[in-house]
């Protein structure tokens, strides 16, 4: 690996920045794949089934998603905010136990997360370089691309995102502050991480009074108590600041209400002040990255279309039972061809479950179908849903139930938007595993599945 460097005499520019060469460094071709439709999913059942879903939720490796997705959205993706691994050459495994006491970390229920190992850097860039690349080629003219890392690689990714948008296109270098327990007694605690963002071009969005906080309170204060405070420059304090380049925001860890147990997950404050500040809403907002599903959660409650995607399958079933707590809006479900579901290994314990409906009357609601879920193994189910009128292709969710965070059981009964028809209900069910299995009811009926 070596650096190609100016003249030392010589000013900074696009043209004399250096430039990070390694041996396997070339330059990246897209590589489409093929997205099939797994399901539509209108959470909680709101718009099923006439909204035209604008959002993306998409399973597979994100270099071939983002070259797929070229033909239609080139150009048009207002906001990319990406989160790869940091290059810390660990596995990270993901808490799938409710109820468990943070402090005993041996009692955990652990399954696979998601593997940052890398042979070396030179691998590790061969990863990061091409998808740069593709990430500016889908960013709007005015697009912003904010990439998330820490000491490991921030280093490296300056240098190829100077060579990608250019070294004047750099908008910030932002220090994410937090707090935490720490085992390092040899050094100062590390307890930040840096985000590079970098505009398309010179027009971009920044939407500056979305992002103002208030003063604090000591400097309210001074200038409300003399006249010479701030050397005769008077702030507006009502309307508050801009925020400075370094930002405090805790941790997901001590975030109860927002912790998945998915690893290494951000919390919603942090992306809602990325997202307010560099896009509007109506405007897409892509996450290639997305682990836990924070940037498109937050996208949608913030009135943005998303597009979320990652190559982790769990990842992937976070997002979408965030994304169906939230309401979101309707969205697709895509999955890469070739991109399997992990079957689950058992040995002999196998699930009895019983689908029935009744049917209830409201004045809310005249009539009111609920589908029904009898079964004693409820604590390894973490989630299911229910197509009211399936057509043996695309899964159209309109009812879902999703394991909670506390150590309730996950609910049994969901309630579908509309009448039953001619065609059979599918409902479909996915454990904590990966492991899947569907079945289809006819009105009135109930169906066993194991």
């Amino acid at each position: 690996m070596n650096l190609s460097s100016p003249s030392p005499l010589r000013p900074y520019s696009a043209a004399t920045m250096p430039i990070l060469n390694w041996d396997s460094k070339t330059t990246p071709e897209p590589a489409p794949s093929t997205l099939k439709p797994d399901s539509i999913v209108f959470p909680q059942g709101e718009g099923y089934p006439d909204d035209v879903p604008e959002n993306l939720l998409i399973l597979g490796d994100n270099f071939r998603v983002m070259s797929t997705l070229l033909e239609e959205y080139e150009g048009r993706i207002k906001l990319i905010y990406a989160d790869p691994p940091f290059f810390t050459n660990r596995r990270y495994p993901a808490r799938v136990g409710r109820g468990e006491d943070s402090r005993r970390p041996q009692e955990w229920q652990l399954a696979e997360g998601y593997p940052d190992d890398w042979v070396d850097i030179e691998a590790y860039l061969d990863m990061l370089y091409p998808r740069l690349h593709l990430m500016h080629r889908l960013l709007a003219p005015d697009g912003t691309l904010y990439l998330h890392l820490d000491w490991h690689a921030d280093h490296y990714a300056r240098l190829l995102l100077d060579e990608i948008f250019g070294p004047d296109r750099l908008l910030n270098e932002i220090i994410w502050v937090y707090h935490g327990p720490s085992p390092i007694r040899s050094a100062f605690n590390r307890k930040h991480d840096t985000i590079l963002s970098y505009t398309k071009s010179e027009g971009y969005t920044f939407n500056v009074d979305e992002v103002r906080e208030p003063y604090n309170p000591s400097t309210v204060k001074t200038f409300k108590s003399s006249s010479k405070a701030g050397f005769g420059k008077v702030p507006d304090l009502e309307r508050g600041k801009v925020p400075e380049d370094w930002w405090y925001f805790p941790v997901v860890a001590r975030l109860h209400n927002e912790r998945t147990g998915y690893p290494t997950q951000k919390p919603e404050a942090l992306l809602e002040r990325i997202i307010l500040a560099s896009s509007n809403p109506g405007d897409i907002v892509a996450d290639f990255f997305c682990g836990s599903g924070t940037t498109a959660v937050t996208a949608a409650r913030l009135g943005r279309k998303f597009i979320a995607n990652d190559g982790i399958w769990r990842a992937i079933n976070t997002t979408r039972g965030r994304l169906v707590r939230a309401s979101a809006k309707a969205f697709k479900f895509l999955t890469e061809a070739g991109t399997e579901i992990p079957a689950e290994e058992r040995e002999d314990r196998q699930f009895q479950i019983r689908l029935t409906r009744e049917n209830t009357e409201t004045a809310a609601k005249p009539c009111t179908h609920m589908i029904r879920l009898e079964t004693n193994s409820l604590e390894d189910l973490d989630y299911w849903e229910a197509d009211p009128a399936w057509d043996g292709t695309v899964f159209n969710s309109a009812a879902q139930a999703v394991r909670p965070r506390s150590e309730k059981p996950i609910a049994t009964e969901i309630s579908l938007p509309c009448d039953p028809n001619e065609r059979p209900i599918s409902v479909r069910l996915v454990w904590v595993s990966g492991r899947q299995s569907r079945t289809e009811v006819d009105w009135p009926g109930s169906q066993s599945v194991k």
